[in-house]
């Protein structure tokens, strides 16, 4: 019996070194092989490492809040690892979650940006200055073994990335490596910013994403700031407007609230930003212009947008009513 059990582990290492030996021959993964084609991304450079971000280490089970932790340090927003831990170690499923992680970097006072899910847009935000947090899946498909890590250079003729991951402070990876567990983790990574800087390669529906979620967790004269960063590269977005606006009105600056609203209200003849423009009027102390606002907004409640009818008719009512305007 002992013999056949040894016999059996034997059988079990040489099909796991058939296995790996079956992984060195593999094609490499798609980003990682259109890298290697002549004249690919050609604004990105040949090399790029940001030596200067922080080394956190992490302690068992907390590589989530370490790659945070790293990544705030970085932007000027240093952190607590310990007091991250607090709000992203969820000790029943001994690690942090994604929608976490994103919550306590917020929490923080960053914009935490999601990225297209492409190693070369990865490299061109390490190139721009801009580190990483990624999700690895160090195991397998079957049995995973999640990673948070820090990307902060990489190496395109060599194909060597460099990550601030666990206890080490330059954990390398070939680009192959990484992107294969990247890929396991689902492809999931994101910057951590202050909002007076955008992401280098996020789009512009991720980077409205991660000004909205931002707005949920920050003052409002951050959340302010980081819609107009948002506006400074895709000008004249409705909904950008509005919260710029939003987030203005509720800092106190009523002034700069209407200056947005009349924008988005001008540009897009839209029904709540006239109805926003009105508030914003009346939080001056300038009814008629309150007025003017609202019946813009009732009108175009009447052409083409009912569903704010009774919102335009309230604020309407309050410019008609109002002697002393809050």
């Amino acid at each position: 019996m002992t013999r056949r059990r040894t016999l059996l582990r034997a059988g079990a290492g040489s099909l796991a070194l058939a296995g790996l030996g079956g992984c060195a021959v593999l094609a490499p993964p798609l980003d990682t092989a259109a890298l290697r084609q002549a004249g690919s991304a050609p604004g990105l450079p040949l090399r790029a490492e940001l030596d200067a971000v922080p080394f956190v280490p992490q302690t068992p089970l907390h590589c989530g809040p370490a790659a945070l932790a790293t990544a705030l340090g970085h932007a000027g927003l240093p952190a607590d690892v310990a007091a991250l831990g607090e709000g992203v170690f969820l000790p029943a499923r001994g690690g942090s979650l994604a929608v976490e992680m994103l919550g306590a970097a917020r929490r923080a006072g960053a914009v935490a940006t999601r990225l297209p899910g492409r190693l070369p847009d990865l490299l061109t935000s390490v190139a721009a200055g801009q580190p990483v947090v990624m999700l690895l899946n160090l195991g397998l498909d079957w049995l995973p073994q999640w990673h948070y890590a820090v990307l902060v250079g990489y190496d395109r003729p060599q194909e060597l990335a460099w990550l601030r991951s666990g206890t080490q402070r330059r954990a390398e990876f070939s680009f192959a490596t990484l992107e294969r567990t990247w890929a396991r983790g689902g492809r999931w990574a994101l910057t951590l910013l202050p909002p007076e800087q955008l992401s280098a390669t996020a789009t512009e529906a991720d980077a409205l994403q991660a000004a909205l979620g931002f707005e949920r967790a920050a003052p409002p004269a951050r959340a302010a700031v980081a819609y107009a960063s948002f506006l400074a590269r895709w000008p004249g977005r409705l909904v950008a407007q509005l919260g710029l606006g939003n987030a203005r009105l509720a800092g106190g600056d009523a002034a700069g609230a209407a200056q947005a609203f009349a924008a988005a209200a001008q540009q897009h003849d839209s029904a709540i930003a006239w109805i926003n423009l009105a508030h914003a009027q009346l939080a001056l102390g300038k009814r008629a212009a309150a007025r003017d606002a609202a019946q813009q907004a009732l009108r175009r409640t009447a052409e083409a947008e009912p569903v704010w009818r009774s919102q335009a008719q309230a604020v309407f009512d309050r410019a008609q009513g109002a002697k002393n305007p809050p």
